[in-house]
């Protein structure tokens, strides 16, 4: 019962955090003089197409582009009627993008789940890597096994993730056959899901994994060796050992538990850094995710596109938090609900 209270807390927490962040993201995207329709204003004006700057004219009407900031804010969450009625996010109309003509509904709608898929198995390759290789690195400190891991996990860290992307590229295809490119076959692109689709997808995803993942399990692989050592150098574990349990069971079941916090808190950041670190990669890699428009979005101050893919960003951040939140509410008894008693 407190477990599923404090989840619908930290829930509404989510929400009003939300609202704040989408102030601020409508701020930041309006900051530059302008936007994508008063430019093309002034440029068309400067051309003297007079039938283009009407039509550009109407589309701000139409998308309340003519009104004072405040109430572009409210039409576009969604909190106050506009042109078209109630008709914002929260109403599941992300808006129009100017730069690409469409809907950007119909723009990110592939894009999104590509993205969530991408990343999310960039997230499952960290832990699968970072997870054994910082125990070993702990329970086998200044050793062979420890400066080998240790010398990989800086290499990932300074190895640049456009030029490992190329490495990879070449070499995969060269000497395994690896796909070059895309997250999927051409002809595969725009139909429905089927097994050869998934088949594509899972081989095109190998190299954008490792290339994405190898920076984050690099970075958790060292968190997680100096917390583990911080632990093993504590009292209660030569006294587990001095009262005759195993030194493996004593690392699992009591420093790794410990050491083993900051690891699932990094849940929260792990996705979203990964969603935003992954615009270059994404680009050089030629993937089918959002991360290549909101390059676009933001270089044409297509604002409506811009401010949708940060507000999705920001959503994937809040919904990490709140999982390692609630995570480590369970794996840390230490850790209360609420407020400690007096």
């Amino acid at each position: 019962m407190m477990f599923l209270r404090y989840a619908v807390y930290r829930f509404a927490t989510m929400l009003l955090t939300l609202w704040v962040v989408s102030i601020l993201v409508f701020i930041i995207i309006n900051l530059p003089p302008g936007d994508y329709l008063s430019n093309q204003i002034a440029e068309l004006r400067a051309t003297g197409q007079a039938d283009g700057v009407a039509k550009a004219e109407f589309l701000r009407r139409e998308y309340a582009l003519d009104r004072p900031l405040y109430q572009q804010y409210l039409i576009w969450v969604g909190f106050a009627p506009g042109p078209q009625g109630f008709s914002g996010l929260v109403q599941g109309n992300f808006g129009w993008s100017f730069e690409f003509d469409r809907p950007v509904a119909e723009i990110v709608g592939d894009a999104l789940w590509l993205t969530v898929l991408v990343n999310l198995s960039a997230v499952l390759f960290v832990y699968a890597v970072a997870l054994p290789l910082g125990i070993l690195q702990a329970a086998r400190s200044e050793t062979w096994a420890d400066y080998t891991a240790g010398f990989i996990g800086y290499l990932g860290l300074a190895t640049p993730n456009f030029l490992l992307a190329l490495i990879l590229f070449y070499y995969g295809h060269k000497y395994f056959d690896l796909p070059i490119g895309g997250l999927m076959a051409p002809e595969f692109e725009g139909q429905p899901l089927s097994w050869p689709k998934v088949k594509s997808i899972l081989l095109h995803l190998i190299v954008p994994t490792f290339v994405i993942g190898t920076s984050g399990a690099a970075a958790m692989m060292q968190r997680l060796r100096a917390n583990m050592l911080d632990e093993l150098d504590k009292p209660y574990v030569e006294t587990a050992i001095a009262k005759g349990m195993s030194p493996r069971r004593m690392l699992t079941k009591y420093p790794l538990r410990v050491a083993f916090n900051p690891f699932v808190a990094d849940i929260g950041n792990l996705l979203p850094a990964m969603v935003s670190g992954s615009v270059l990669v994404s680009v050089v890699l030629g993937l089918q995710t959002i991360g290549p428009y909101l390059l676009t979005a933001l270089k044409s101050q297509d604002q409506f596109l811009a401010g949708f893919v940060l507000m999705f960003v920001a959503l994937l951040t809040l919904i990490g938090t709140m999982i390692s939140d609630m995570l480590l509410v369970l794996l840390d008894p230490r850790i209360r609900y609420g407020d400690r008693k007096r």
